[in-house]
């Protein structure tokens, strides 16, 4: 554990030692900063409409209104910015040429998978950081109930780490960082349209594709539902790109 740990903080360093960190960060904390003025924006200006019209029925809540839409928003968000954190975890070492000093180190395999996805695995939670700061704010001026909004931010939380570890095992495949940019994020977007094929597909391959969607199983956490089944998707996800990245980490060693 403690190997994993100390390659995980130089991860991110080297992170935050180049422009990625804070371009993702700051990517992100902008366009969250948007949807959450307009979501509350639309919420006070629809409150006072209702305020003003006799019979009116009275506005949504808190939940319902801005922080179930705003999780759904940074789901979308993470789908195009994870890409940009997960392109270097290994394709960076095989370009610089530093994945032989790697793999010849005492460090064994899987202590540099999970020290690199760790790494990458803190620097999204520092996403999320940020748009919990805004939300912060919904607690000041209004009582939103917070056990939905964990369940929601564990949510976020497995399917950012699901992302990661689909991630690292492309970044394993390939030495240019923007191949495996542009691959990650066409998985990505795959596993998120895949429930569209119920508009189209009642069947029982239909809804095992279905199943396999990102979106279908991050629902749920987002209404504040806690549900085994979508957990155990989501782990299922993050050991399966662990488990492909060590293959690959291991067929590097051969072909070495």
């Amino acid at each position: 554990m403690t190997n994993i740990w100390v390659l995980a903080r130089k991860e991110l360093k080297s992170y935050f030692a180049s422009p990625i960190a804070y371009i993702v960060l700051a990517m992100f904390a902008v366009i969250f900063g948007y949807f959450f003025y307009s979501a509350t924006a639309i919420f006070v200006d629809y409150s006072m409409r209702s305020m003003m019209q006799r019979g009116a029925a009275p506005p949504m809540n808190i939940n319902d209104f801005i922080i179930r839409p705003l999780l759904m928003n940074v789901s979308v968000i993470v789908l195009f910015l994870m890409p940009m954190v997960t392109m270097r975890l290994f394709a960076e070492e095989k370009r610089s040429q530093t994945i032989e000093l790697l793999m010849t180190s005492p460090l064994r395999d899987i202590e540099i998978i999970l020290g690199k996805w760790l790494a990458a695995l803190v620097l999204y939670l520092c996403l999320l950081g940020i748009s919990a700061l805004n939300i912060v704010f919904l607690f000041f001026h209004g009582k939103p109930d917070w056990r939905p909004l964990l369940v929601g931010y564990l949510g976020l939380i497995l399917m950012g780490a699901a992302f990661l570890g689909i991630g690292a095992f492309i970044s394993t495949l390939t030495k240019n960082q923007i191949i495996a940019a542009s691959l990650t994020f066409g998985v990505f977007l795959m596993l998120w349209v895949l429930d569209w094929v119920t508009s189209y597909s009642t069947g029982t391959a239909g809804k095992i594709v279905a199943y396999l969607s990102i979106t279908t199983h991050f629902e749920p956490f987002a209404k504040g539902v806690l549900e085994l089944k979508d957990a155990i998707y989501y782990l299922s996800v993050i050991f399966l790109g662990i488990f492909l990245t060590a293959r690959s980490m291991e067929s590097l060693r051969w072909r070495a």
